[in-house]
């Protein structure tokens, strides 16, 4: 089922979580220091999930033009979709922390963002793995960006309880609660990710 050589798909496919590594880098790496910078951030996220629609669009086409492809156009179609939602995700808070100018991370969204790029990194490792048709070895990764997943939830619980019961300012509860809840869903996203590679696993071993 799998060729030797990588083919294009796969090249494509790899060539979107090596996008999204880089964009989950300067997600975590990008430092805000006033409202222009803060625009920056929000400017360069959203080349990066604009470029991540391009690579998307890419994949369809290509799709659309073999008839054998190396695994189910389903499950191809499903990882390009969820890669793409965890681009959506962090292009979402950029723009949210724009819109309501924070113009610097607390404790919890530093946490989320390396659990962020820590997934980034794992899903590369899967889609090298992917391409050289090392199924059996791609299980590790998932069950970490799981794990990443489960402290995510466990950050989301912990921020929640601490901004209602310590911020009294009504907007900065309601904004807060925004951009955590976009952060844990972006972790979710990551988890979509894992999933699909577990079923592709399933049915090429």
């Amino acid at each position: 089922m799998f060729n030797q050589k990588p083919d294009k798909i796969m090249t494509y496919l790899l060539d979107f979580g090596k996008h999204l590594d880089e964009a989950a880098d300067y997600f975590l790496t990008f430092k805000v220091k006033d409202p222009k910078t803060l625009l920056e951030f929000a400017n360069t996220m959203k080349r990066y999930e604009s470029e991540a629609d391009d690579k998307v669009h890419d994949i369809i086409s290509d799709l659309n033009q073999v008839f054998i492809t190396p695994i189910e156009r389903e499950d191809i179609m499903q990882l390009t979709m969820n890669l793409d939602d965890v681009l959506d995700g962090m292009e979402e808070f950029s723009a949210l922390m724009d819109i309501h100018q924070v113009l610097s991370s607390d404790d919890y969204m530093d946490a989320f963002t390396d659990y962020i790029q820590k997934s980034a990194k794992e899903i590369v490792l899967s889609l090298e793995l992917l391409a050289d048709s090392k199924l059996e070895d791609i299980e590790q990764h998932a069950i970490q960006i799981k794990e990443y997943e489960s402290k995510c939830d466990e950050l989301y619980r912990s921020s929640m309880k601490d901004l209602f019961q310590k911020e009294t300012n009504a907007i900065k509860v309601i904004q807060y609660k925004e951009i955590y809840e976009t952060l844990e869903e972006i972790a979710d996203r990551f988890q979509d990710v894992a999933s699909v590679l577990q079923s592709i696993i399933m049915k090429n071993a």
